[in-house]
């Protein structure tokens, strides 16, 4: 489709959003509907509806509701789709997808959808009753562009690091409401790294107010800040925010006991003060049915979508994450069979997707603070964590394989969740130990990074495609 780009802009100001949370009056009250290009947001109201469309945009298919966190692990070595499976993913999980793969497109259109709701909230001039409110609004609107952007980036890019002053293509910065003429080439990866920092300042600054974990913090912007910091290499810094984080949010660790219940809770706010610090909610009314992420694990759904061994292995039994894999049986090319049971809701009120949580923030800090000499600073970190997961387990290491500790302690936590495609590819390491072939792919292969949409391209010739992806 010629003008792919641009309608997938305009089809960001005129679709309607989807998404409500029960327990949440903010999602509850009135339908998410978007905001129609030809009218301004004039009021307060105004905002907060385009709001909802952008936390709409995000429980997608497109987005969190499926394709990013199956993406993030099925690229990597944490998942893969069984022998006997529905059809879906199977391109991914043997990597012999093309520039047009259904699910890389829809990351980058649904991505680039949100991010244009965003630029008309942040942009808009209403006439303001309650300015905290309308502060509260754009703030969470900047957290939202830079989240997005950043999930562009690291996927659409090499790494920050690969090259000096990351001076690589990243994607294209826009920023402005809908210009159907607008044909934007690709930003380098540093220029888009600014602009998502640049974002969570100003977000961090505007949110005064808590309006629950489905809705983005000041806290939750400040951990998505360290997180970018840390992806970027400025590791003092990333130290920094997440442990203002730890110390100032208010959100505690999640404990030893409340695991297992922490992911069997559905409801939009988990268990309230624990762990999240910002979820994507769906709820029994508004979620994407039989391709809700949920769906793909459970064996009551497809059940395709099966832990690898090399995870597996990675838990001791005296680690309660290990009961969040059930070793069972999907016919006989698979067994035995890891299946996840961290996501079980196919019906009824859906599972939130977390975006980013207290348990993350503790590794980006432990992390951080290995890379800058504070090596005791980083055991406490690693070692609190690991005291709730694992009792009785202490790392004692120093160097290169405390690192090595704290990354794979990383995997641990964090599988499913959609994050180790994009943490191998900043360490810049091989991905090993995949159960569908290739089962090793190498940093220097093209396909470490997603190609840009063959409609993309087509679209728009100021887009320059990956290589190896023409």
């Amino acid at each position: 489709m010629k003008n792919n780009y641009k309608v997938m802009l305009l089809a960001g100001l005129l679709s309607a959003g989807m998404l409500s949370s029960c327990g949440d009056d903010f999602l509850e009250e009135t339908p998410s509907t978007g905001i129609n290009a030809n009218e301004a947001l004039r009021t307060d109201n105004d905002v907060l509806s385009a709001l909802r469309g952008a936390y709409g945009g995000l429980a997608s298919t497109n987005l969190y509701g499926l394709n990013l966190p199956v993406l993030g692990d099925m690229l990597a070595d944490n998942l893969y789709v069984a022998t006997s499976n529905s059809g879906y993913f199977n391109s991914l999980s043997g990597y012999n997808f093309l520039n047009n793969s259904a699910e890389v497109t829809e990351i980058w259109t649904g991505a680039y959808d949100v991010i244009n709701r965003t630029n008309a909230i942040i942009n808009s001039s209403p006439t303001v009753t309650d300015q905290e409110a309308v502060d509260q609004y754009k703030g969470e609107a900047y957290a939202l562009r830079a989240l997005l952007y950043f999930e562009l980036v690291r996927h659409f890019a090499r790494p920050y690091n690969e090259t000096a002053n990351a001076s690589h293509l990243g994607v294209p910065l826009v920023l402005k409401e809908f210009e159907y003429n607008a044909q934007p080439s690709r930003n380098t990866v540093a220029e888009v790294y600014a602009q998502i920092l640049s974002d969570l300042d100003k977000a961090y600054t505007m949110m005064t107010l808590d309006e629950g974990t489905v809705r983005l913090s000041k806290y939750a912007a400040r951990a998505l800040q360290a997180e970018v910091n840390l992806y970027k290499g400025d590791y003092a810094l990333a130290l920094q925010q997440a442990e203002e984080v730890i110390n100032e949010s208010g959100v505690e660790l999640l404990p030893y006991e409340s695991v297992l219940s922490y992911w069997a809770e559905t409801d939009a706010t988990k268990l309230q003060g624990l762990e999240s610090l910002f979820e994507v909610s769906a709820t029994q009314t508004e979620n994407n049915g039989v391709n809700e992420y949920a769906y793909f694990f459970n064996q009551g759904g497809y059940g395709q979508n099966l832990a690898t061994p090399s995870l597996y292995t990675q838990y001791s039994p005296d680690d309660i994450r290990i009961q969040l894999i059930t070793v069972g049986r999907r016919g006989a090319g698979d067994n035995p069979a890891y299946i996840v049971t961290k996501y079980n809701a196919i019906s009824g009120d859906a599972e939130d997707k977390v975006v980013i949580r207290m348990s993350e923030v503790y590794l980006i800090a432990a992390e951080a603070a290995q890379r800058t000499g504070n090596e005791e600073l980083a055991r406490t970190y690693l070692n609190t964590l690991v005291a709730e997961r694992e009792p009785g387990k202490e790392y004692t290491s120093t160097g290169t394989q405390l690192l090595d500790d704290i990354i794979a302690e990383r995997r641990k936590e964090l599988a499913f969740e959609g994050d180790r495609f994009a943490t191998l590819n900043r360490l810049m390491v091989d991905i090993t130990g995949r159960r569908r072939a290739p089962n090793t792919l190498a940093y220097s292969d093209p396909k470490r990074v997603l190609p840009i949409p063959r409609t993309e391209v087509t679209a728009n010739p100021n887009i320059q495609q990956n290589p190896g992806w023409e």
